[in-house]
């Protein structure tokens, strides 16, 4: 399916749950639940993540009415994702993060922990594109089409966020 087929297919999909089409808004959610969960998960730790997937869908629906331009459906569910995200870090929450000091059962598991520290780290344009690619296993152009972001953009973004990210890891071969 091309960009052009999907973001009109998005908008009738769009179009059929401002009516209240529950169905329509459940495909809006298959198709757009790995992009959400990856722009928080830029943010936040996967635990809260993970719930917070679920309240951006619940707040969309709700709020999916108000959106007038129903192609931007995915740039704007990005920014409820963002939105909500910074929300939460507001909140005065007392979180234990694990360090690297800590055993875990799975190396691979402790790896990919630091790893997404380090992308946290990262300048905010680079974060989202590099956790949508590495984290949710999404392609460039999945990536432009369901945040609304250029083809051209994300692709700088991925190039210069897995430089920067290299570097910090102590990786920089290409």
């Amino acid at each position: 399916m091309s960009a052009t087929e999907s973001a009109s297919d998005d908008a009738a999909l769009v179009q059929a749950a401002s009516g209240g089409d529950p169905i329509a808004f459940g495909r809006l959610f298959e198709r757009y639940a790995k992009t959400v969960h990856g722009v928080l998960l830029s943010r936040l730790i996967k635990a809260d993540a993970d719930d917070l997937t679920q309240e951006v869908f619940l707040l969309a629906f709700r709020k999916i009415s108000s959106l007038t331009e129903p192609s931007a459906f995915g740039g704007w569910l990005c920014a409820i994702a963002r939105n909500r995200a910074t929300d939460f870090l507001r909140k005065d929450r007392q979180h234990v993060e694990l360090t690297r000091d800590i055993p875990s059962a799975d190396p691979r598991r402790a790896e990919a922990e630091e790893v997404l520290m380090v992308i946290r780290d990262l300048p905010e344009a680079y974060r989202e594109s590099l956790v949508l690619r590495l984290v949710e296993g999404m392609t460039g152009p999945e990536i432009a089409e369901r945040t609304g972001l250029s083809q051209g953009s994300v692709r700088v973004n991925l190039h210069r966020g897995m430089r920067l990210l290299r570097e910090r890891l102590g990786s920089d071969d290409e």
